[in-house]
């Protein structure tokens, strides 16, 4: 179901923005980032973390929204870094139901464990052969229902 941030977080994406970034700044109002600062915190992320191909930077962009939104700040406390880490693996596990992995080269079907550091060109080919967009979309729904079903904050 699209959402005012699935939809921004596609524009974002069909801007040029990576992965990570278009996720993450489809939220930075929300979560007191002006959006420069939102870009460059999430710009590493993109391409499964500078296109090493490993966690999807859509997800992590959902884990840090889920850490600025209900992190921990007290290191000692085993009980609320567990709440903590329960909350990112079922935000992993709703991801997965949808989309099989959370890491990104097995998400595009590549064989190649880290890609070249240089990103793809993006032309209408480009956005009509990845399924980036959708799974861009998707974190977002899924990181926006979390927040809007939890009482947390």
């Amino acid at each position: 179901m699209e959402n005012k941030y699935s939809k921004k977080a596609g524009e974002l994406f069909r801007e040029g923005y990576n992965c990570a970034q278009s996720v993450f700044c489809a939220f930075s109002d929300e979560l007191g980032f002006d959006f420069e600062t939102a870009l460059k915190l999430s710009s590493s992320f993109g391409g499964g973390m500078g296109r090493l191909r490993e966690v999807c930077g859509a997800v992590s962009a959902m884990f840090m929204i889920a850490g600025l939104k209900y992190g921990y700040t007290t290191p000692n406390n085993d009980e609320i870094k567990g709440e903590h880490y329960s909350r990112i693996q079922e935000l992993a596990a709703r991801f997965k139901e949808k989309h099989g992995t959370i890491i990104c080269r097995e998400l595009l079907g590549l064989d190649v464990k880290q890609d070249n550091p240089i990103p793809s060109k993006r032309t209408e080919q480009y956005y009509k052969d990845r399924p980036c967009e959708d799974i861009i979309r998707d974190a977002s729904e899924i990181i926006a229902e979390y927040i809007s079903s939890t009482k947390c904050s």
